[in-house]
């Protein structure tokens, strides 16, 4: 007994030595870089969008295509990835991942068109989706859980890194030399993260396996997602709500997820294994990922619209007004891993995260155009440690509990519902902004009319530009026009984040019924040694306090018998 305990605490504690740490922190400067490329990528990008929509003759429904055609094909993409992951070499599929990813994007800065530029973008979200999941897969490859806490604060420092310097860049140069530059920013990074990554990724041998892709699972998966989104972003506007397009995206899209049901539980390798769904922590972190999800990439894209169509800002001011929200996600994601690696215990966190989601979220929904931008700044702060804490722990807690085997679907899985998530409820807020615009507008219809005709000619050529449904350039409109505008967008805006709240308390009650299992000390490769020796037992701190305590109480009677014998 002696001996099988000491192989497992070998096996559940890391090496503590400088080298391996060394060894780690050189690889996870390649992982770091090539999510940088992908967070920078996209958010440069968002405190232009609306200038580029604007030169590119876009209207609100284009918006927000640009922006869920990169995430829908993220969702789509991730448990493919993922699925991958678990059968082929995980450090070609991230470099892939990387050139998929920057060649779309920079493709994407000679867009003529919203219709090119979407259809770029989507290609992009397919390069994204690998860098999400695969960057999840291989941390789980070279830390254990229980240190992952520290590591996931760099990850999110990262990311907040990005978020900040992201739209503060892209306004700087949109406003210096112009938008179509933004695409191209990345480039020489993803050239360092792909030397970085060749030189010091260096990831335990997997067996080989043959390769099943559920060719089928992808299609109806793709169909079915597409379709409600469709459906979503056009209804009330190209057709109506309860119109025959409804019964037949709406139709297609059920019929579509049943067979992609029937087809996973007969797949012999199932793009997303249902019986996932069997794990506790696996089906109640999905649901919390939805609610952050929404609140992550919701807020991303509709508070920089916020600060550009109802405050007047420029791409470069938007990019400074939505600091607030990312030193949120900064703070809390570097300052919980921390204390989650230091103590072990999770759950609270998660707990606040969510509680914060549903603050934040519902402060927003309060806004208006003239609200004390202290006031915004809190509400952006708070959404955003709700973020940070909630984002990157629900993955580890999937990992925590999920078999070796299945580490690359789970924890893309996980990824993949988040991103599926805000791809729908961006879809959702965006139409139900498109709408609330419309509305609004045609009830201020006198107020627009009057202030127009008292700017002549010029007036006649913003009317034309509103009536055709191009977004305005706020920042370059006249006073009178201007106010007008920004109360109408603001009251929109802040009516789309109200639909973020449901979700978010949906994600507090997932999260309080989540088993508080403790985190391992070992990594993957670790756990698939310890399988094969049938030491998984004893991967936690729960199983060896069980080893001990059996060997004391052994020895306790032990020690009984003897005395027994003794005294007999």
């Amino acid at each position: 007994m002696s001996a099988s305990t000491g192989k497992a605490q070998t096996a559940a504690a890391p090496p503590a030595d400088p080298a391996h740490k060394r060894r780690v922190l050189q690889a996870l400067i390649g992982l770091l870089l090539g999510m940088f490329v992908s967070m920078l990528a996209s958010t440069v990008v968002s405190s232009s969008l609306p200038v580029i929509i604007h030169d590119l003759d876009g209207d609100q429904a284009a918006f927000t295509w640009v922006i869920t055609a990169t995430l829908l094909t993220t969702a789509i993409s991730t448990p493919i990835w993922g699925k991958l992951a678990d059968l082929f070499n995980r450090k070609i599929l991230i470099q892939t991942a990387i050139v998929i990813f920057v060649l779309a994007t920079a493709a994407a800065g000679f867009s003529q068109s919203t219709e090119m530029l979407i259809a770029f973008r989507a290609v992009q979200g397919i390069g994204a989706g690998g860098l999400a999941a695969l960057s999840q897969v291989i941390l789980a490859d070279i830390i254990s859980p229980r240190e992952r806490g520290r590591y996931m604060g760099l990850f999110g420092a990262v990311m907040a890194l990005a978020t900040v310097g992201g739209p503060l860049l892209g306004g700087v140069i949109t406003d210096t030399w112009g938008w179509r530059w933004n695409f191209f920013v990345a480039l020489p990074i993803a050239v360092v993260a792909l030397i970085i990554q060749q030189r010091t990724l260096h990831l335990p041998p997997r067996p080989k396996v043959k390769a099943r892709i559920d060719y089928l699972g992808i299609v109806l998966l793709s169909t079915s997602v597409s379709l409600l989104l469709i459906w979503i972003t056009n209804a009330g506007s190209t057709y109506d709500w309860l119109g025959t397009e409804t019964l037949l995206m709406v139709g297609g899209a059920i019929l579509g997820v049943i067979a992609f049901v029937i087809t996973e539980l007969r797949a012999s390798e199932p793009l997303i294994p249902l019986t996932l769904f069997r794990n506790r922590t696996f089906t109640l972190s999905v649901l919390a990922s939805i609610a952050t999800g929404i609140a992550m990439f919701g807020s991303a894209v509709f508070l920089s619209q916020y600060m550009q169509m109802a405050r007047g800002a420029t791409p470069t001011e938007a990019g400074l007004m939505t600091i607030p929200m990312m030193a949120g996600l900064l703070i809390a994601s570097t300052v919980v891993g921390g204390i989650v690696t230091k103590y072990g215990h999770w759950k609270p966190y998660l707990i606040a995260g969510a509680v914060l989601l549903i603050a934040g979220s519902s402060l927003l929904s309060t806004i208006h155009y003239d609200t004390n931008f202290a006031l915004v700044s809190l509400y952006m702060f708070l959404l955003g440690s709700g973020v940070g804490m909630t984002m990157q722990n629900l993955v580890l807690v999937v990992q925590n509990t999920a078999k070796p085997e299945e580490m690359g679907v789970a924890s893309s899985g996980v990824t993949f519902f988040r991103s599926l998530g805000g791809t729908i409820g961006v879809s959702v807020m965006g139409a139900a902004l498109a709408s609330s615009v419309t509305t609004l507008t045609a009830a201020a219809r006198a107020d627009i009319t009057a202030a127009l005709a008292a700017l002549g000619e010029q007036g006649a050529v913003i009317a034309e530009q509103l009536q055709s449904g191009t977004l305005p350039q706020v920042s370059a409109l006249p006073e009178g026009i201007r106010i007008i505008i920004e109360d109408i967008y603001a009251q929109s805006i802040a009516q789309s984040f109200l639909i973020a709240v449901p979700f978010a308390i949906l994600s507090l009650i997932a999260i309080a019924l989540l088993p508080n299992h403790p985190l391992t000390r070992m990594t993957t490769s670790e756990r698939v040694v310890a399988n094969e020796a049938d030491l998984a037992t004893v991967s936690t701190a729960q199983g060896m306090d069980v080893l001990r305590a059996t060997g004391d109480d052994r020895e306790s009677r032990s020690h009984d018998s003897r005395t027994a014998h003794d005294n007999g």
